[in-house]
């Protein structure tokens, strides 16, 4: 990736000149101690952005941003709308720790606004993201113009007047760990933590003020992040941190749950990449997922599997070199076979998990059950590594102390909307006031027009049905083009722009 070479080259230069450069510019203070939430170049390196005529500019000007969004999806300010101010993008490295609280490294974007247009300028609240499940190691929420994601969240929220601080996670980018804490409750909350804490020591020198408002957000594996974080803040970091609402979108907050449906029958779309990630994060951080890989997988994939993601390698790349198989999870014999004929084709031949590890799990759940009530859904006792670490990593543990969003599909073949419902429904029972509480399914009809969601609904059913008739056109199948575009693409941006309008309507009082 073009941006991450130019991002070391920086972070090379500004160490150079920290180290004896001009003394008309003494360059960053440089702390290298990579204690947690330490910021290792202050002030972090300003990134210019890649323009097509082949220039940087080290602000994005509203208007060219708005050009860049259309060039690159027609209609996508109509969702973010219109971006109203300059972002100016900053890339940080900070100090955090890993799955085994051991010191390591990370890195991540500060994206600051600036502007005459009042929203813009003046104190600024503070949004901290967290970015969705990606292969690739070079991942980087500081490259705007290369990361869709990035270029979404800074079009719906730093191009709207929030700064955004944006961790890429321990694992990720340049960052030093050998393997990603993937749905790590505690590690990844950690990680986001530190993130923000580095990021504050260099607002005064980048020209960001904060409000004091301080809202949390994530897509996918960032809405089971946003709602950790939030949660950690609340119960361990309360004098530090004063959170004022968290919105989760799309994401495994049951992990229990999402877990023992998986392997009795209900495998989702991406397990094959999904089920590699996690056992290798919590094989890290617990040292008891197994004591052999051969345990695990299949002997056609064990090859570098305990090593192979995040990597080097695409989502295609990983299937055609034969690292992964494209869908195949369990074998075609394994019982219980699919829970429907929708799951058929995750049970195949050239699979990736051994039956035996998911009998031996399967039996667990049996003589262990989980969420046999949903206000105590957690009050069992798993005996094997496996479900003892999707107990430990489910968040339906506590009660939010702040307003909550959560939003999704309610036909998310990656991240089951029952991940939502489940949820809520724990909240609910648990004592958090209706009112503090917001569920949007935006794969649903307008209730009406007072309805506050009512364009993110239509909005999707647009987008699904530009979908279809796309697949149509192109003479595939329009329910597998929906499918395979549901969680990744269609659903994102319009759960943003309505965890956007419930932020500002929560600011707004």
């Amino acid at each position: 990736m073009r941006y991450t070479n130019l991002a070391l080259s920086m972070l090379a230069a500004a160490v150079l000149a920290a180290c004896g450069g001009s003394s008309s510019d003494p360059g960053p203070v440089i702390d290298n101690t990579l204690t947690r939430g330490s910021l290792v170049a202050n002030p972090p390196n300003m990134v210019p952005v890649p323009q097509a005529d082949g220039t940087a500019v080290k602000s994005l000007d509203p208007v060219v941003f708005g050009k860049m969004l259309e060039a690159a999806k027609p209609g996508t300010t109509l969702v973010t709308g219109t971006p109203k101010c300059a972002i100016t993008n900053y890339y940080m490295k900070y100090g955090t720790v890993g799955g085994k609280n051991e010191a390591t490294d990370a890195t991540g974007a500060i994206m600051v606004p600036s502007g005459s247009d009042p929203a813009c300028s003046g104190p600024r609240p503070v949004l901290l993201y967290a970015h969705g499940t990606t292969v690739e190691k070079k991942f980087n929420m500081a490259n705007i113009r290369d990361n869709s994601e990035a270029s979404l969240v800074a079009a719906m929220f730093a191009a709207q007047g929030f700064i955004v601080v944006a961790p890429n996670y321990a694992g990720y980018d340049v960052s030093a760990l050998k393997y990603h804490p993937y749905l790590n409750a505690e590690q990844q909350a950690n990680d986001m933590i530190d993130a923000l804490r580095a990021a504050r020591k260099a607002f005064p020198n980048i020209g960001a003020t904060d409000s004091g408002k301080l809202l949390i957000t994530g897509y996918s594996q960032g809405g089971h992040v946003a709602l950790a974080t939030q949660r950690a803040m609340q119960l361990n970091y309360a004098s530090e941190f004063k959170v004022t609402a968290v919105a989760g979108l799309s994401g495994p907050y049951a992990m229990s749950l999402f877990s023992d449906a998986i392997m009795a029958g209900s495998p989702n779309l991406g397990g094959t990449l999904f089920f590699p990630l996690l056992t290798s994060s919590w094989q890290n951080s617990y040292g008891n997922i197994y004591g052999n890989p051969n345990e695990v997988f299949e002997s056609n994939f064990l090859a570098g599997i305990e090593t192979l993601l995040p990597g080097d390698l695409s989502t295609t790349e990983l299937f055609t070199s034969g690292k992964l198989p494209q869908t195949a999870l369990f074998n075609s014999a394994s019982l219980p076979g699919p829970s429907s004929p929708a799951f058929a084709p995750f049970f195949g031949a050239n699979n990736l998990v051994k039956t035996s590890f998911r009998n031996a799990y399967l039996a667990d759940a049996q003589a262990h059950p989980c969420n046999a009530n949903p206000a105590d859904p957690l009050n069992c006792a798993p005996a094997i590594a496996t479900r003892i670490a999707a107990k430990k990593n489910d968040l339906r543990t506590y009660v939010p102390a702040v307003p909550v969003m959560l939003c999704g599909g309610n036909a998310d073949p990656t991240v089951y909307f029952v991940n939502t419902q489940a949820t809520a429904g724990y909240f609910q029972a648990k004592g958090l006031p209706a009112a503090a509480l917001t569920v949007l399914d935006v794969d649903s009809s307008p209730t009406g027009a007072s309805d506050p969601f009512a364009a993110a609904k239509v909005g999707f059913a647009q987008a699904k049905t530009a979908a279809i008739n796309a697949a149509v056109a192109a003479k595939v199948d329009p329910t597998a083009a929906v499918a395979s575009a549901y969680h990744g693409s269609l659903v994102p941006p319009f759960c943003q722009a309505a965890a956007r309008g419930f932020f500002q309507n929560v600011l707004a009082h």
